[in-house]
């Protein structure tokens, strides 16, 4: 029986569509830019934003994304508070998302496994100021019990690192856990590696890449087999 269900959050729980790439986002990102102080040109901020970015991943192992956005205004000389940083990568953010969704059944999935007496934990590569607050609007920020963001943590999946400072914080026994996710490398190898039993959703937004050897397969994210599976007493 697993008794630690971990979970992946995007492609795995909700369904995300973003675009960085669009011209209004830069367009009317650069004009919240300069309302507060800081002139650029759309093709400047994407250019500059993309190159700080790399800067910081030379650097980091998992960057903190509203790094990038207070370095913007500081290159332009316009002094930014964390706040100012985090609220102009939301807006960033809202302005990519084109799509935003829970899985059909994500909730009562969650449910189940709780009331089963199960550990429920999300273990997301993702980023703090996005993630928290895509999780409190989709109404699952509440269904864990404990929440692992990479850009908390220096460290994302499949290092395994990432992995053990979940297990290694909530001593969990691995031989009853299972990782849930919808990536070959990041879920299931990393998983692996970490001693955890393994789950593979293939969704819309999963990698190009061969179906990986996991300990369960499901080809879509139909969350009613999945509780099946999670809740079974003969694994």
């Amino acid at each position: 029986m697993y008794k630690t269900c971990i979970f992946d959050f995007y492609g795995t729980l909700c369904d995300i569509r973003t675009d960085e790439s669009k011209p209004e986002l830069w367009e009317k990102l650069s004009l919240f830019y300069s309302f507060n102080g800081a002139d650029y040109t759309p093709e400047e901020l994407k250019n500059s934003y993309f190159r700080i970015v790399s800067e910081l991943e030379k650097e980091f192992r998992e960057i903190q994304i509203e790094r990038v956005f207070k370095e913007l205004f500081i290159r332009k000389d316009v002094p930014a508070d964390d706040t100012l940083a985090i609220h102009t990568g939301q807006f960033f953010r809202i302005l990519s998302i084109e799509h935003l969704r829970l899985y059909d059944g994500v909730k009562e999935m969650l449910e189940k496994l709780r009331s089963s007496g199960r550990k429920v934990y999300l273990l997301s590569n993702a980023q703090r100021i996005f993630t928290e607050y895509e999780l409190k609007y989709l109404g699952i920020w509440f269904s864990f019990d404990d929440i692992f963001i990479s850009s908390d943590h220096n460290s994302k999946k499949p290092d395994i690192e990432f992995y053990n400072k979940l297990i290694e914080k909530h001593d969990i026994d691995v031989s009853t856990a299972i990782m849930i996710g919808n990536d070959g490398t990041c879920d299931i190898a990393g998983a692996k590696s970490a001693g955890l039993h393994t789950l593979y959703i293939k969704s819309d937004i999963s990698p190009d890449e061969p179906i990986p050897e996991a300990d369960h397969l499901l080809l879509e994210p139909d969350m009613s087999k999945l509780a099946e599976i999670l809740l079974s007493e003969d694994d």
